[in-house]
């Protein structure tokens, strides 16, 4: 097992075959242990991958301004409140009337 993890994708691919490996369960105590542990490595990596991508996202809303992406794509706290298909703000809410 390489202990240095390239990359996003390789992560994913390693911590799946380890997944596969540890459900097989037919490995020793010390192996389980050791597939468990590269396993919480890869999580962390690719989360902490995630979240450094996730930051870095913006998107172009309709009045051509940048925001975050969680924001643009109503993963906001306002818009969890909202119910479905409700305009995202004063404005839109004021044209749906």
């Amino acid at each position: 097992m390489d202990p240095i993890i390239k990359d996003f994708e390789a992560a994913i691919a390693e911590l799946e075959t380890t997944v596969k490996h540890l459900e097989e369960g037919d490995l020793s105590l010390e192996k389980a242990l050791e597939l468990y542990e590269r396993g919480v490595q890869l999580s962390r990596f690719c989360h902490a991958r995630l979240e450094e991508a996730e930051r870095r996202i913006e998107i172009l809303d309709e009045r051509g301004e940048l925001r975050p992406a969680a924001t643009a794509l109503g993963l906001d706290r306002e818009a969890d409140s909202r119910p479905p298909g409700a305009p995202a703000d004063r404005e839109g809410r004021e044209k749906a009337r």
